[in-house]
């Protein structure tokens, strides 16, 4: 049984002769930890290393992370984009409902979303109702301060508001009073 030995065939890389020769202890020497490892020097052909625009125009070479940190001058460029919902809401519903309860005071205004333009204000607070009302946070209060508010905002011509709830917020109580008012006045909720 004889074995065959076949001829290596020459391999694109070839080592150099220099490759283990010893260190020159002429020049000064380092201690870093890199400097332990010999250098070697291989000998390769010549591979083109593309350049820049040739990959901006083969995007096929770079595959990037689908969810990546946008960096700071990315993030100025396209912020963060709202909701269909939240974009058009302002100009369906442009007429929202404030109601404030204090401890001492009943505040409510209409506000137009577009321009931040008050249409109508009313509270205890006013010295009309101050002297007048005997308790400023009652019911009557919330009573008077929803057909104020009604009156106002049809002057004004607005026929038609919007109440958002806050977090943890219910219809109940005061707000259902104010609410209950304004839409028996004659204003619809939108």
């Amino acid at each position: 049984m004889g074995v065959s030995i076949s001829p290596i065939p020459p391999s694109s890389f070839t080592l150099s002769s220099e490759l283990f020769s010893s260190r020159r202890r002429d020049g000064p020497t380092s201690l870093s930890w890199s400097s332990s490892f010999p250098n070697i020097k291989l000998l390769t052909p010549h591979i083109p290393i593309p350049s820049p625009s040739t990959l901006s125009r083969n995007q096929g070479l770079i595959v990037q992370a689908a969810w990546t940190r946008r960096s700071r001058s990315e993030a100025a460029k396209k912020p963060n984009r709202k909701s269909w919902k939240q974009r058009t809401d302002m100009y369906m519903r442009p007429f929202l409902l404030n109601v404030f309860f204090s401890k001492r005071f009943v505040h409510a205004k209409v506000m137009h979303r577009g321009t931040s333009k008050v249409i109508s204000v009313a509270t205890t607070n006013a010295k009309d109702l101050r002297n007048t009302l005997p308790s400023l946070t009652d019911n009557n209060a919330c009573r008077v301060i929803g057909k104020l508010i009604a009156e106002r905002s049809k002057e004004a011509d607005v026929y038609a508001i919007a109440y958002e709830l806050k977090k943890n917020e219910r219809v109940e109580g005061r707000l259902a009073i104010i609410l209950d008012t304004i839409q028996e006045n004659g204003i619809i909720f939108v």
